[in-house]
């Protein structure tokens, strides 16, 4: 059995180095086994490329086509699905165990835009100190948080306790 392809890409005319191919001609007909120079011999004759579409059959199907148009297309088709790609990006949200309630709205109305946009959104609670003594309050910062998202988004990550940190992942619904 022949292997796939090592180089970047499919196998192009003189690259395809196996006595016998399946091929189908420039009108997409399968045209039946056929030894490789008879192929080559056929797509030169009409001015096109012999390329390997599928590497890993018994015997190797190639087709009759533009070599150069084929691979602006598999460009076009790279681009295009590219720019339909969303990148999810996760934001993060600082606040302590005594922000305050103006503090704490304007943290909220960043998380709700965020959300809006479609990103994750970290919250991170910071324990300074003796705060580590209040862990309860950082509890119901967060639940008061998640609370407040709860129609917005889905919590992805429960609140949880790492060192003197308390963090919760949120992604939009």
């Amino acid at each position: 059995m022949q292997s796939a392809p090592t180089r970047e890409g499919p196998r192009v005319n003189e690259e395809i180095r196996v006595p016998q191919v399946r091929l189908i001609d420039e009108e997409g007909e399968m045209q039946g086994i056929m030894s490789t120079r008879d192929a080559l011999t056929r797509a030169f004759s009409s001015g096109l490329d012999l390329l390997e579409i599928s590497p890993t059959a018994v015997p190797p199907v190639v087709k009759i086509l533009d070599y150069g148009k084929f691979k602006y297309e598999q460009q076009k088709k790279k681009n295009e699905a590219r720019k339909k790609q969303k990148v999810i990006e996760i934001k993060e949200v600082k606040v302590r165990p005594g922000t305050g309630e103006h503090d704490f709205q304007t943290k909220l109305k960043a998380i709700h835009s965020f959300l809006d946009a479609g990103d994750k959104v970290k919250v991170s609670l910071r324990f300074k100190g003796r705060e580590m003594a209040h862990q309860e309050l950082g509890i119901k910062m967060m639940e008061r948080i998640r609370i407040e998202v709860e129609e917005k988004a889905k919590i992805e990550q429960m609140p949880r306790l790492e060192n003197r940190q308390m963090l919760m992942v949120m992604a939009p619904r």
